[in-house]
């Protein structure tokens, strides 16, 4: 029997890619605005399953995204992955949950805290960056309260889907995600 909000990372599947695609084609502009999207130059469904598809099943020192889905309860509630990734040294790192039901709940935390080992350690990384929209409290507050270091606020266009925006670039090093994950 499952406990009630039973909480598990893994590596992204197939089966979990339609999910993925279908949080980033059916949010409100709203919803996406509210993280730096520009809607106007948000994905379409096949660059997104061709994007994902592409990098599930490269070995991890050739990967350029690398994709892990949130379960809550059994059900693919999220995902999180990492980009910009430099094998054996960094990355940044994105995070989403995908039902407004789950959000604002804790459980960003946690799935967040259970996808560090798959980063640091398959990646090898000395380093994991986050670098949420500042005027976005969610995950700003996730990865402080996680133990990310602040490193500055600066404004940028932070990746190709985005506007120009201010951003909060958090730094998580190989020894304090080994402190985060011996807790």
């Amino acid at each position: 029997m499952k406990e009630a909000n039973s909480l598990l990372v893994r590596e992204m599947v197939e089966d979990d890619i339609e999910h993925f695609i279908r949080y980033w084609v059916d949010s409100s502009s709203a919803h996406l605005e509210g993280m730096g999207v520009d809607v106007s130059k948000r994905p379409t469904r096949e660059q997104i399953e061709n994007l994902v598809k592409s990098q599930v099943t490269l070995p991890m020192e050739e990967k350029k995204a690398y994709f892990l889905t949130w379960i809550k309860n059994g059900h693919p509630v999220g995902s999180c992955h990492v980009n910009q990734i430099a094998f054996g040294e960094q990355a940044f790192m994105h995070v989403h949950l995908w039902q407004l039901e789950n959000r604002q709940k804790g459980i960003g935390g946690a799935f967040v805290k259970q996808s560090l080992p798959f980063f640091f350690e398959n990646l090898n990384l000395t380093q994991l960056f986050c670098e949420p929209y500042a005027l976005n409290p969610a995950p700003n507050k996730t990865v402080e309260k996680l133990g990310f270091e602040f490193v500055r606020q600066h404004t940028t266009i932070p990746g190709v889907s985005n506007f120009e925006q201010v951003v909060n670039l958090w730094r998580l090093t190989k020894e304090q995600y080994q402190g985060i994950t011996a807790v």
